[in-house]
């Protein structure tokens, strides 16, 4: 998220924002809005915090000197999209421009939840050295984007918790050096564009704490490229929910060979998320007693966390908000919103159990046209999973487009978004994760 000035955004449009924008037209901040976050992690593979990514009206805007715009527009993005929902609690990095830290825009945030990134084109002088000060003493943090030392960025180098280094704009040897001049402070590296496992690898033998990129959603491919034969028993108890009416006894069976996956599904049913009225003991009482389209999504969800295995929750996170995005947005398109559901979650499996997709969609009895969008080929079944992924990496511009051939109003999006983030939020809770 970006207040009051450069827009936050990725490949292209972030890069071309931090170069400045155009004077904003203000008529357009009554426009619609995006927000997408992206999650940071720690060594444990645990969340850390998230990064806000925010645009305001129909393309990328800069705020430049119009103070009362910026604010009314942080002002209604942090009752429109509930920021603090969006983090369930955790930090929220949020990029800056000088005018909101100069004049205190930035206070709208919480401070205890917010920290404040500073981007690299910003000047580092006195008066904005003074601001965050002042900033800082009030209980935020602060973060340097993308930083590259100069004697001009000391004073704020002594101020920051947090130093971002992209991966792909920095040299081994000028994050050698960086270390080096940080010493003793305690300030927390954080490895931005983070994308693969290998890439993962290298910022951890280079002494970064924190990491930010999608490198958790790679699969680790095993050399013999099979389904886990652990793991074949869970698909084939997804399969079994997709048959059209449900097998009671067959799925009752296929569960109870799962001590873990009984416990999770049983776990789920007695969830405030799902209110059943008295406490359920058994499968075959969850099934009679939610009926065959809930028990359906139940099973898929408590199977969900038997695959996710050793890696980390945000993976499955992700899954869930997945499912339940585009089982909202089919509602709207009118697809069906079973499949649709089940396509968002399989979309992580193949990170999940380190097998190719076409393992995954070969194991499964699904429609020929769903089975090839899981496999990334274009067609009208992956056109909202595709818009989902460009929003996921604040790709705006193609959010746009996907979502006039998906047919879905751009208007929309932060609602369904922001619904499918709280409820993966309450469903994570629910499973226990």
């Amino acid at each position: 998220m970006t207040i009051a000035g450069l827009t936050n955004e990725e490949d292209p449009e972030r890069q071309a924002a931090k170069g400045g924008d155009a004077p904003v037209d203000k008529s357009a901040l009554d426009g619609f809005r995006y927000v997408a976050r992206q999650p940071i992690l720690d060594l444990r593979g645990h969340v850390h915090g998230y990064e806000l990514l925010f645009r305001a009206g129909p393309a990328s805007l800069a705020f430049s000197d119009d103070g009362d715009a910026a604010t009314r527009t942080v002002l209604d993005s942090s009752v429109v999209f509930g920021l603090e929902r969006l983090t369930g609690g955790l930090p929220m990095f949020v990029n800056c421009t000088k005018e909101a830290l100069m004049g205190g825009l930035v206070k709208v945030l919480p401070p205890e939840q917010t920290v404040l990134e500073l981007l690299e084109s910003l000047e580092p002088d006195a008066a904005l050295v003074k601001a965050c000060k002042e900033l800082k003493r009030q209980g935020y943090r602060l973060a340097l984007d993308d930083f590259v030392w100069s004697p001009a960025w000391q004073p704020l180098l002594d101020l920051a918790d947090y130093i971002k280094v992209d991966l792909t704009l920095s040299t081994p040897q000028q994050r050698a050096d960086l270390k080096q001049r940080i010493g003793r402070r305690p300030i927390r590296l954080l490895m931005e564009r983070v994308e693969s496992p290998a890439d993962l690898e290298l910022a951890k033998k280079e002494g970064f704490a924190l990491f930010q990129g999608y490198f958790f959603c790679r699969p680790v491919l095993m050399e013999n490229r099979d389904i886990p034969a652990n793991r074949l028993v869970q698909l084939e108890i997804l399969a079994a929910t997709l048959e059209f009416p449900l097998d009671i006894q067959r799925i009752s069976g296929l569960v109870k060979r799962d001590p873990s996956l009984t416990y999770r599904l049983l776990r789920m049913v007695n969830s405030p998320l799902y209110a059943t009225r008295s406490v359920v003991g058994s499968i075959r009482e969850a099934l009679l007693l939610v009926g065959d389209t809930m028990f359906r999504r139940l099973t898929m969800l408590a199977t969900a966390c038997e695959l996710k295995g050793n890696q980390p929750s945000e993976l499955l996170r992700m899954a869930f908000l997945r499912g339940r995005f585009c089982e909202l947005a089919a509602a709207i398109t009118g697809q069906d919103v079973t499949e649709q559901y089940l396509l968002g979650i399989l979309s992580l499996l193949p990170a999940m159990l380190g097998v190719p997709m076409e393992s995954v969609a070969q194991a499964l009895p699904l429609r020929n046209d769903v089975r090839e969008a899981l496999l990334g080929r274009p067609n009208v079944e992956r056109s909202v999973l595709e818009l989902l992924i460009a929003h996921e990496r604040a790709n705006w511009g193609r959010c746009d487009d996907l979502a006039g051939a998906a047919g879905l109003e751009v208007e929309s999006l932060p609602q369904l978004y922001s619904e499918s983030v709280q409820w993966a939020e309450a469903t994570m809770s629910a499973v226990g994760e």
